[in-house]
């Protein structure tokens, strides 16, 4: 019983640690959007006043880090859960049938 308890315990673990990974790269994503984009903005101004291109990379960045946000924060995320759990349970089941 106590070995059950230390492996739901490690999975907990593995669990929040790949969440603050997930989380971290985002937030690292978001820090670099938010610092590149005005300077990008800026060079583009002091460069090219007449001709706007800056928003081009603003506009894809930002695609991809609505994308990630989407990964991160909830589309898909109980999708994931449900397919585990269905993959343990069929092997639960494979081994129980042995």
């Amino acid at each position: 019983m106590e070995n059950l308890s230390f492996n739901k315990e490690n999975l907990a673990y593995e669990r929040a640690s790949k969440r603050v990974k997930e989380l971290k790269g985002f937030y690292g994503n978001l820090t670099s959007y938010c610092l590149v984009i005005p300077f990008l903005l800026v060079i583009n101004l002091l460069t090219t006043p007449s001709e706007l291109w800056f928003y081009w990379p603003m506009l894809g960045w930002g695609i991809g880090l609505a994308a990630h946000a989407a990964n991160v924060f909830g589309i898909g995320k109980d999708w994931e859960e449900k397919k585990i759990q269905q993959l343990m349970e069929e092997e639960r089941r494979n081994k129980k049938s042995l």
